[in-house]
């Protein structure tokens, strides 16, 4: 699969890990806190069967920060398949009324394409774009080289040279 992660020998020994696969519920909301570190919240419905006929979605708030949430940012939009990685935090805070409320977020370690190829069609693979950039960058540099050869040999006439 093709991802972005954070690698670390501490995630194996883990006991607070989640392994999610689900559909955004919205895009990606990319921000910068005020020392210009990056952000990314989304949400992400992930079904849950009972029986082959009862099914119930949960809804996962999830947090991706520095360079996994400019990934998920780019690279997903609404609707789109994403598995994610990470750890639940929960966060307390006092709503409007004033009454206390505890908000529970995937803190994202590791994200990844999922699903079927024609899901996620719109969203282009980091891997080969870079891949075609590159390609097309050489061809343009060998095309170039040979150029500048056929001009050198249109100078230099070897029936002028003096030995």
């Amino acid at each position: 699969m093709f991802g972005m992660r954070v690698e670390s020998e501490e995630w194996r020994n883990r006991m607070n890990s989640i392994t999610l696969t689900g559909r955004l519920v919205r895009d990606p909301e990319l921000r910068q806190t005020q020392s210009g570190v990056s952000v990314c919240n989304f949400t992400i419905a992930v079904d849950r069967s009972y029986s082959k006929e009862e099914k119930q979605t949960d809804f996962m708030d999830c947090v991706a920060w520095r360079g996994i949430g400019e990934f998920v940012s780019k690279y997903f939009q609404k609707g789109k398949m994403i598995a994610v990685r990470g750890e639940m935090q929960s966060r307390k805070y006092v709503d409007k009324n004033g009454n206390n409320r505890v908000a529970w977020e995937v803190m994202v370690d590791r994200a990844e394409f999922c699903g079927s190829k024609q899901d996620n069609q719109t969203a282009p693979v980091p891997s080969l774009v870079e891949s075609a950039k590159v390609a097309a960058q050489s061809e343009q540099a060998a095309r170039a080289a040979a150029n500048a050869a056929t001009a050198m040999d249109a100078v230099v006439d070897d029936g002028d040279l003096p030995f």
